[in-house]
């Protein structure tokens, strides 16, 4: 059995035996299973709300503003208790919360490949540094801690992006 294999059999089991409840948790946490491949899952999750991005382009701001609440009261709703399944305080396969991030990183962007492919470069960098106070938010800890961070990693690389963007114009 693989590293990745045996990484995961107690996922299996732990979703085997839960409620409907954490089922839900654990399905939307990792977005139905992509937070449980075996390399870079938050790199996959950022990948992940491209879809959804494209998806919701055409709605008018309120909307999207909507879009990004729904998705973070469900990823802290998630990623809690799936930390709290897990017992884990801030699982690798939750990646519910990079989608969130990476959707607020392109929420007043104009969408086009230059602007996806940017902000997306620019949220992984500060995801992966966390530069201040990004490190100082995950430390809170719980859903709120998991989450955040990232809301705050995709505000800087909104920022960073429409400065680099204004630069060059």
């Amino acid at each position: 059995m693989s590293k990745s294999e045996s990484d995961n059999v107690p996922v299996k089991d732990l979703f085997k035996g839960s409620g409907f409840p954490d089922k839900t948790a654990m399905v939307l946490s990792t977005w139905f299973g992509i937070g449980l491949l075996p390399l870079a899952p938050g790199t996959f999750g950022s990948l992940a709300a491209i879809p959804l991005i494209l998806l919701t382009e055409g709605l008018a701001l309120p909307g999207r503003i909507l879009i990004l609440a729904l998705l973070t009261g469900t990823a802290l709703w998630s990623a809690d208790r799936c930390r709290k399944l897990l017992s884990d305080n801030d699982p690798s396969m939750v990646i519910i919360d990079e989608m969130a991030g990476f959707y607020l990183a392109m929420l007043l962007l104009p969408m086009s490949w230059l602007n996806l492919a940017a902000a997306f470069a620019a949220f992984r960098f500060f995801d992966i540094l966390k530069p201040f106070p990004i490190k100082q938010v995950e430390a809170i800890g719980g859903g709120i801690g998991i989450v955040f961070d990232d809301l705050l990693a995709g505000l800087y690389a909104y920022l960073a992006t429409w400065l680099t963007l204004s630069f060059l114009n």
